[in-house]
């Protein structure tokens, strides 16, 4: 078991940015990076983007538990492949550093047929960062994630919010759900390792 309670990215769909800030905070806090399930791009992984954002030597880049071929739910892509997602398979690593955990889509996507993403959450006991992003119809994205974590009791560090500014969006979201902003990270035109090490002040952990 880890020595620290490990970080899992979430976020309130697909596409939101989860590996980008998955980097970001992967690189500020020099920890390790696990994608328990990676569907589909697996010449170009999530975990082979983090890698290629990181620049710190500490961190250590953990292989996923499953790697399924198709660019689908993992459910559909295990099915698919004729494999089966056996909860139990899907072990923390062993490691001492801080670890950081990213999800795959957003907390109800199915692993099989009996388990979604968010009964993974709950299996490994992290703390939760939520990904949102402003796009007409992401209030309630991010308000019903937020009641989705907390009705399974799992402990919210607070949102990250990517891309284009809202105020209005922003503000709501936060004064309805009582849970702090951790940063506000732009929409970058250049990704880069510089970048990503730069866009660790914009979060507080």
């Amino acid at each position: 078991m880890p020595a620290k309670q490990p970080i899992f990215i979430t976020g309130i769909g697909t596409g939101i940015g989860k590996t980008i800030i998955s980097a970001i905070v992967t690189e500020k806090l020099k920890a390790d990076y696990w994608k328990p399930i990676q569907s589909g791009d697996l010449d170009n992984s999530d975990t082979m983007k983090v890698q290629s954002l990181v620049s710190n030597p500490a961190t250590k880049f953990h292989p996923e538990a499953y790697r399924l071929t198709q660019p689908f739910s993992p459910h559909k892509s295990a099915a698919i492949d004729k494999v089966s997602i056996d909860m139990e398979n899907i072990l923390l690593p062993k490691t001492d550093n801080q670890l950081v955990i990213e999800g795959a889509g957003g907390l109800m996507v199915p692993l099989n047929d009996n388990f979604l993403m968010i009964d993974l959450i709950k299996q490994l006991n992290p703390k939760v960062i939520l990904v949102s992003q402003h796009y007409l119809g992401s209030i309630n994205h991010t308000l019903l994630s937020i009641h989705a974590l907390k009705k399974y009791n799992i402990e919210v560090m607070g949102i990250i919010f990517n891309g284009a500014k809202d105020i209005y969006s922003k503000s709501y979201i936060l004064n309805y759900s009582n849970l702090p902003e951790l940063g506000t990270i732009p929409t970058f035109e250049n990704l880069t390792r510089k970048a990503v090490t730069d866009a660790g002040a914009l979060i507080s952990l």
